[in-house]
């Protein structure tokens, strides 16, 4: 039995489908169960809990051989993950793949980064079986522009002119559905990629030449990104 960890997530929805597409008896740890309903209609076991809560946390890795752990970005992110690890050890769990990203290095010191520095560390110093996948940025994350671009014709990121490989969550999901069934794949570290190498000013033309209008990015500092994103925080 492989337990999903974070399977109504991006990455996670794809593991659990290429999981039970391959026949791998699969579990999916979800906080809402409507949420997961279609997990379930695709055959998945679900398991309701909370992932602060050690005692769920334990009960949905009875039986389980193998973890895939890709929690989103979040102030409790590494609490919760190294909770995972250290609970996963315990009850002798042989695999855990973990997702990290190819900008997480102990030179970067951004949080989220350092988050994955400190989990792939936590994991590596422990007895399990691990993987750990590093991908680029999500070709989803795309579509957080569309509400911009509708009304707009624009889109804002801070991502200044650099370049990126981008990955599509689909098959993220499908590279660690294979790790997860296959052999071969311990103690391995895999950077994953997209064919193209793409700037934001590319998919702004990309974006132009399908939608028939000329769609512009617009460079953003960090700083006022982060002021940008909480103006929708506080709003909830």
């Amino acid at each position: 039995m492989i337990l999903v960890i974070g399977a109504t997530g991006k990455t996670g929805s794809q593991t659990v489908k290429h999981l039970l597409a391959r026949g791998a008896p699969v579990r999916a740890f979800v906080r809402n169960p409507e949420k997961a309903a279609p997990l379930k209609e695709q055959g998945a076991e679900l398991f309701v809990g909370d992932i602060a809560d050690e005692t769920a946390v334990a009960k949905a890795l009875d039986g389980i051989e193998s973890v895939m752990l890709t929690l989103p970005n979040g102030p409790n992110q590494l609490e919760w993950e190294l909770g995972v690890i250290k609970q996963a050890e315990a009850a002798g769990v042989k695999h855990l793949t973990y997702m990290s990203s190819t900008e997480s290095n102990a030179d970067n010191p951004r949080r989220i980064p350092q988050v994955h520095v400190k989990a792939v560390e936590a994991i590596e110093a422990s007895s399990l079986g691990w993987t750990i996948l590093r991908p680029n940025f999500f070709m989803q994350a795309i579509f957080g522009f569309a509400a911009s671009v509708k009304a707009n014709d624009s889109f804002t990121f801070p991502a200044g002119d650099g370049t990126a490989t981008m990955c599509d969550a689909r098959d993220i999901g499908e590279v660690a559905a294979i790790i997860l069934t296959g052999d071969g794949h311990i103690g391995k570290t895999y950077d994953l990629t997209g064919p193209d190498i793409l700037s934001m000013h590319d998919v702004a033309r990309l974006l132009t030449e399908t939608l028939g209008r000329t769609i512009a990015y617009v460079p953003m500092s960090l700083d006022d990104f982060g002021a940008y994103l909480g103006k929708f925080l506080k709003s909830e």
